[in-house]
């Protein structure tokens, strides 16, 4: 089992998520967050509005697979996210030691799904 955080632009996030759901992966939590990589200090234009500096806003994906769906599900947020631009974002792949589903006790690939 992998959990996969991807870091992606906002505008995105509607490309990722259809490129998921293709791919059979549908357990994803999105979050909003700030940050900035390489392009730090880069004016960006989000909805309409310039945005200069330290932190940008940015969308985390996160999602857990079984082994058989990383590739996949790796290529899906790729193929989503890039638009070819500088801050197209990042992800990344780490071990998943443990997974419960709470509601029927089920634990590591059977809790996945």
């Amino acid at each position: 089992m992998k959990m996969i955080v991807a870091v992606i632009q906002p505008h995105r996030l509607e490309y990722v998520l259809d490129e998921l759901y293709k791919e059979e992966v549908n357990l994803v939590t999105v979050s909003e967050c700030m940050g900035h990589g390489r392009q730090k200090g880069i004016t960006e234009t989000y909805r309409g509005v310039k945005e200069m500096g330290n932190l940008l806003r940015k969308i985390r994906i996160d999602v857990a697979v079984n082994d058989d769906y990383v590739q996949p599900a790796i290529d899906a947020i790729q193929k989503g996210a890039r638009t070819g631009e500088v801050g197209d974002g990042k992800i990344f792949v780490m071990d998943l030691e443990q997974c419960i589903r709470i509601r029927t006790g089920e634990t590591g690939g059977e809790a996945i799904g």
